[in-house]
This record gives C-alpha cells, sequence and structure tokens, in this order.
C-alpha cells in the first residue's frame, strides 16, 4: 500500500514539472530515471519526441564501481560527453518527480562538471 502512494505522489509531482519544463531543439530535456538496480538519463527532443542521447548504468561497456551515488556521477558524465559530441551543450534537468538529492543530485553534479549546461 505505502508503494502505490508513493508512486502516485511522484507522479503528481512529475506532471507539475512537466508542465513548466519541455525540451527545445536549442534545449533539449535531460531526463533520470532511477530504479533500484540502476540509474538512467536519456536527453530529449520533446518537439520531435525523439531522444538525442542516452546513458545508463545497466550499459555493457559501463565499468564504475563503488556505491551507487558514485555511479550515478559517473552516468551523468557518461551522458555530458555523449551530448557534447552530438552538439548539444544546454539542456534542461528534468528530475521526473525525484527529490534532488542522493543519486539525482550526483548525476546532475557530473553531468555539469563534464561540461553540460544547466
Amino acid at each position: 500500500m505505502a508503494g502505490k502512494i508513493k508512486l502516485s505522489r511522484r507522479e503528481r509531482i512529475k506532471k507539475g514539472i512537466r508542465k513548466r519544463i519541455t525540451g527545445s531543439p536549442e534545449r533539449p530535456r535531460l531526463s533520470v530515471f532511477r530504479s533500484n538496480k540502476g540509474i538512467y538519463a536519456q536527453i530529449i527532443d520533446d518537439n520531435d519526441g525523439k531522444t538525442l542521447v542516452a546513458a545508463s548504468s545497466s550499459e555493457k561497456d559501463f565499468s564504475a564501481k563503488g556505491t551507487k551515488i558514485d555511479q550515478s556521477k559517473e552516468v551523468g558524465k557518461k551522458v555530458a560527453e555523449k551530448a557534447i559530441a552530438a552538439g548539444i551543450k544546454e539542456v534542461v534537468f528534468d528530475r521526473n518527480g525525484y527529490l534532488y538529492h542522493g543519486r539525482v543530485k550526483s548525476l546532475a553534479e557530473g553531468a555539469r562538471e563534464a561540461g553540460l549546461i544547466f
């Protein structure tokens, strides 16, 4: 029962965030998804509805060890490197209803360190 309440709360927060945040071709949206085992990030152009760049901790070539927070930082760096290679320098950060701390914050800091602006 508590899981359903938690999910519905996150969905409600997510809807509020998505009302204000949209990704454009000039400034796409960096969306974060957090599961119990991994973390996923993708950069999305909402006008075309296409994912431009994606990275996750479950990719085959992902080699970061340590805590999930350390892995999140590496995913942030990896998505930023891929984005810069694709010509994307500025994004809008979409925390997807999650609180901005822990793994979500670590991913954002990793992306900023690698040169992404948001």
